[in-house]
């Protein structure tokens, strides 16, 4: 690896460890064992390596979420499946607890920060569609309006589920309680049983 692969990697790990608001140039550089010359060289400022770091972990963490997921894949029955699904995702919360709190650190920061909001604005976008073929068990799926509505609507759920959790774990809902809340809020939108 050289310099920059040596950044992103101590940028990921500092900002999963210390937040963005408490990770210095020093840190990072530091972590990568690299000078703090090597930053601006490479990515211009902290900031935009922390951009790019944040990013970076959360596609590990698509990925991570995404093996995790193709267990729930096999569940016949769409409810069970979605219950399953989210219920993974919850756990995952615990192994990534670093990630979901810088993530929000980050989101209210961004409006100061042009290039960390870039990115984000960049990323959801494939967020979605990520999200969209994970929850149906594919590889990927086509950037079409329909997908995007669908990954949307699980990002939604992802942040608020997210939020709550780092709020108190014990009272994120379950995949099951997850189920029941789209299962009233359909019938009353949508109308049926």
């Amino acid at each position: 690896m050289g310099n920059r692969e040596d950044l992103l990697i101590g940028a990921k790990r500092c900002l999963l460890d210390k937040g963005y608001g408490r990770t210095t140039a020093r840190d990072i550089a530091t972590a990568a064992g690299v000078s703090l010359a090597a930053i601006g060289y490479h990515y211009g400022s902290k900031d935009e390596l922390l951009a790019q770091a944040m990013v970076s972990a959360l596609e590990d963490w698509g990925a991570a979420v995404g093996e995790a997921l193709t267990e729930a894949a096999g569940v016949a029955d769409p409810r069970q499946r979605f219950a399953a699904a989210w219920d993974r995702v919850r756990r995952s919360f615990v192994e990534n607890r670093g990630l979901w709190t810088a993530q929000f650190e980050v989101m209210a920061r961004s409006e100061d920060t042009p290039g960390l909001r870039k990115a984000f604005e960049d990323a959801q976008r494939d967020g979605r569609l990520g999200l969209s073929a994970i929850f149906q068990g594919l590889p990927e799926v086509p950037d079409t309006e329909d997908e995007m509505a669908r990954g949307a609507f699980y990002q939604a759920l992802l942040a608020g589920l997210a939020a709550q959790w780092l709020i108190s774990p014990e009272q994120a809902p379950t995949g099951e309680e997850l189920l029941r809340g789209l299962e009233l809020v359909s019938a009353g939108v949508l109308g049926g049983a």
